[in-house]
């Protein structure tokens, strides 16, 4: 049993760092409350032993310190309905959770209702990062946050690879067996952890996304585990490129050419195979009503750019997709928010649930593999999907996350 499931929260105050980083529309309503649902049977399991939860989260990158663009205030309702799930209609006093909002995360607002919160009553502080002293990892700041509860619970993988105050600071202000994961950041460090180091062979990773600069690393790391690596997306070409092909007006990274050949070469030496499309879907332009053509990756005539893998590349994907026992899942295969460019992700995305379905186990992350499960309504159909885009990359990397470490020492 893991340390959150076995610790009794009954009378205790639980200050949870969670990822309420949700993307909101011009009028404030929120557009995927996947991070927020994700932390929900955190909070539901302290709330059920008789504890409270002071909630403290960043939103966005405010840059001019308090804005009304970034404040937690838009959260507290859809927080609330989240939480009341089986209410209808709840009002105060019928047994509902009660949420509250301070409108400063360590002012006196902030002290006198985290004082003064009942068992069973949930307190979201305002955004993290309108104190600059959170992203500065400054202690003094971390110990006024620490003085609010008395259990520190780390929920928020999202924000794991940054070493800022409420992530990797807050931890060493409370004594070890006061300080743990939530059920959202354990259950992320098993799935990433069993991928890692548990892998069933044959193990394919999946790897998509505009560029190879952002996933060198997370690519050499995996070469020393899987079987097969796909590579699809933007990236692709700089590879077909680098092995002589014709991309026309493709996305390349010239200065990464090199890089390519190191990686392929690499690959062969370890005798892990590296599937790139053999045929794209091009246009003659980046935009949804473009003409469209099939062509060989490497056959790409000039003015004319892949923007999805072709019919062959897809069969072939799917092919070792099929035949895998551990696949992980990163970056979409083309412009899958276009309609004419997005058959290649969605037929990806089914073949990995249809390998899960035969008990392959699938790990999704980083964010538009997210977006495009869920897009096409398949993420209940892989085994995870995590919730950590930037964070789970440097899981992948091999290197080790300051809120995990943390906690975890």
């Amino acid at each position: 049993m893991s340390k959150f499931s076995s610790f009794n929260f009954s009378g205790h105050k639980a200050l949870i760092r969670v990822d309420f980083n949700v993307p909101l529309d011009k009028d404030y309503n929120i557009t995927d409350d996947t991070r927020m649902t994700a932390t929900i049977p955190t909070i539901k399991k302290i709330l059920a032993d008789g504890g409270s939860v002071i909630l403290m989260s960043h939103l966005g990158r405010p840059k001019e310190g308090p804005t009304d663009k970034y404040s937690l205030k838009h959260l507290v309702k859809h927080l609330y309905e989240l939480l009341n799930a089986g209410h209808t209609n709840p009002t105060f006093g019928d047994g509902s959770t009660r949420v509250f909002f301070a409108d400063n995360c360590i002012g006196d607002q902030a002290v006198l209702t985290a004082s003064m919160l009942k068992p069973g009553e949930v307190l979201l502080l305002e955004n993290l990062r309108f104190y600059k002293e959170e992203e500065k990892g400054d202690e003094a700041f971390a110990e006024k946050l620490s003085k609010l509860g008395d259990v520190y619970v780390n929920d928020a993988f999202g924000t794991a690879h940054r070493a800022h105050a409420s992530t990797a600071v807050i931890a060493k202000f409370f004594p070890a067996e006061k300080r743990m994961f939530g059920m959202l950041m354990e259950a992320e460090v098993l799935s990433a952890e069993k991928v890692l180091h548990g892998a069933e062979k044959p193990f394919t990773a999946i790897i998509g996304g505009a560029k190879v600069s952002d996933k060198i690393l997370i690519i050499e790391n995996l070469l020393q585990r899987a079987t097969d690596i796909i590579i699809g997306g933007g990236m692709a070409y700089t590879f077909l490129k680098a092995r002589g092909g014709k991309i026309g007006s493709s996305l390349c990274e010239d200065d990464r050419l090199q890089t390519a050949l190191d990686i392929l070469e690499q690959a062969k030496q370890k005798n892990v195979s590296i599937h790139l499309p053999e045929d794209s879907v091009i246009a003659d332009k980046f935009a949804a009503d473009a003409n469209t053509d099939v062509r060989p990756s490497d056959a790409i005539p000039d003015g004319w750019m892949g923007l999805d893998i072709g019919p062959k590349a897809t069969g072939i994907f799917n092919e070792v997709i099929g035949k895998s026992k551990t696949i992980l899942w990163n970056g979409p295969m083309g412009v899958f928010e276009m309609e004419k460019f997005q058959a290649g992700t969605k037929a990806i995305a089914e073949s990995v649930a249809a390998s899960t379905a035969n008990g392959a186990f699938s790990l999704v992350g980083g964010g538009d593999s997210v977006a495009a499960v869920n897009k096409f309504n398949l993420a209940s159909k892989v085994s995870y999907v995590s919730t950590g885009g930037g964070a789970m990359l440097e899981y992948f990397e091999g290197k080790i996350l300051p809120g995990i470490k943390a906690v975890a020492g």
